[in-house]
């Protein structure tokens, strides 16, 4: 059987201005197009484990988290993404507290005003 071949985009984004370049992904008889082939073809990576991708969410296809077997389609766009400055759990969290500040702040305003 003769080996395959896809062609897929790789979009670099983890060192400042993001390059896209074409990649062909040769697959081998036996193995299936996964994320984690690409990645590894690529040159990306060694394995699941390489502490280049292992932390969650580092890559994805079209802008979407997938896993490392996840399966890729001819003309997919492989996605690795930059780690995230800010967590957006504690920003929201932060935002709702400000929002409860601006509540009470406001009440106690209007107790004031009623006083005089």
């Amino acid at each position: 059987m003769a080996d395959q071949m896809l062609n897929i985009w790789l979009c670099d984004a983890r060192g400042g201005e993001p390059t896209l370049k074409p990649f062909e992904l040769v697959i081998e008889s036996g193995q299936s197009p996964t994320v984690g082939l690409a990645l590894v073809k690529a040159g990306f990576a060694l394995n699941q484990e390489d502490p280049a991708i292992s932390r969650k969410g580092c890559f994805g296809v079209f802008g979407k988290r997938k896993d490392w077997d996840s399966p890729i389609y001819e003309g997919d766009r492989l996605e690795l993404y930059p780690p995230l400055l800010i967590d957006p759990k504690a920003v929201r969290r932060k935002k709702a507290n400000q929002n409860q500040d601006a509540k009470f702040q406001a009440a106690a305003a209007k107790r004031r005003a009623r006083r005089l």
